[in-house]
């Protein structure tokens, strides 16, 4: 029997290597295999925290990208596009970001997100499709996600973005920078070593992903204005929770009351912000509104405060 190619691809793989320190856990006590894990999962942010200079760039991308009006999509397979989307679909009722401006897409479709479609990934031409179904432009970015770096998925899909298109790209993955080949213009390399279970990426490489995700839209929503101090006031309240979280930074803030609180944030029609504005600047809700305008959204603009 001829040996299939990926074989060989995969066995040199950092993220394919068995972990010495693990060897044993099929034969320890539930609480040492639980020990293993967490001594595991505490060295992975120290790997991500080296690769900051490089989530820094995507940021700056990301950012430009907004502001130029273009979109962001995050694109991969299994844990990792279930990641992207997760990350794509919290944004809009934590930031108040429509929901095309940050899209993930994930081989084998949304359908995959609750039922693994693994044979999805190995087409480059999968990751291509999609893409152009989504009407990529020169003005998006587009973010692989791939603990391995070689999942034909995703590998397409940023050749694509690249050569094609000509938009921005970059590349999160849990091989070391020296490994990989992908021409993008920014790669975020988070090696964080052989699994606890062999090949199980969804666990560390999993988990460095989730972090380098949160820390590049979290940054990016901060730059664009949409948190006053450590805050959320572009969220939507499309909850109880949320509507009640609303008021209560408006309270925090400004020093109100619970009922001017809720008053406020009715007139201004459940915008955070434009209620804070309103009341610490003492003016209505168009004059708020064009304020906040000009201070690109920034609410300690308006209010005069240092940068």
């Amino acid at each position: 029997m001829n040996r299939d190619p990926v074989f060989d691809e995969i066995k040199n793989l950092l993220t394919e290597q068995r972990n010495p320190r693990t060897e044993k856990i099929d034969r320890v006590s539930i609480e040492e295999a639980l020990r293993l894990i967490n001594e595991e999962d505490k060295t992975v942010a120290h790997v991500v925290e080296k690769a900051i200079p490089d989530i820094a760039k995507a940021v700056k991308i990301y950012v430009n990208t907004i502001k130029n009006g273009g979109r962001v999509f995050y694109i991969g397979a299994g844990t990792s596009g279930r990641l992207g989307v997760l990350d794509a679909a919290e944004l809009p009722p934590t930031y108040g970001t429509p929901y095309w401006l940050v899209q993930g897409l994930i081989a084998g479709g949304y359908g995959a997100l609750v039922r693994a479609v693994e044979g999805a990934e190995d087409y480059k031409e999968n990751g291509i499709k999609d893409l152009k179904e989504r009407g990529v432009n020169k003005k998006d970015f587009v973010i692989g996600i791939a603990a391995s770096k070689r999942t034909p998925y995703v590998v397409g899909a940023l050749e694509y973005a690249k050569k094609e298109i000509g938009c921005k790209t970059a590349l999160i993955t849990a091989i070391p920078r020296k490994d990989v080949d992908i021409k993008v213009d920014v790669l975020i390399s988070v090696p964080v070593g052989p699994e606890v279970v062999m090949g199980s990426t969804r666990m560390k490489a999993g988990t460095a992903q989730k972090l380098v995700l949160n820390m590049i839209s979290t940054v990016a929503m901060i730059q664009t204005g949409k948190v006053y101090k450590n805050m959320m006031v572009d969220l939507w309240a499309t909850s109880r929770k949320l509507v009640e979280r609303s008021k209560r930074v408006i309270m925090i803030v400004t020093g109100v009351d619970y009922e001017t609180a809720a008053r406020y944030l009715e007139m201004a029609h459940g915008s955070v912000k434009i209620a804070i504005v309103m009341l610490l600047k003492g003016i209505d809700y168009e004059t708020a509104c064009k304020e906040l305008e000009k201070a690109d959204g920034f609410v300690f603009r308006v209010l005069g405060e240092k940068e």
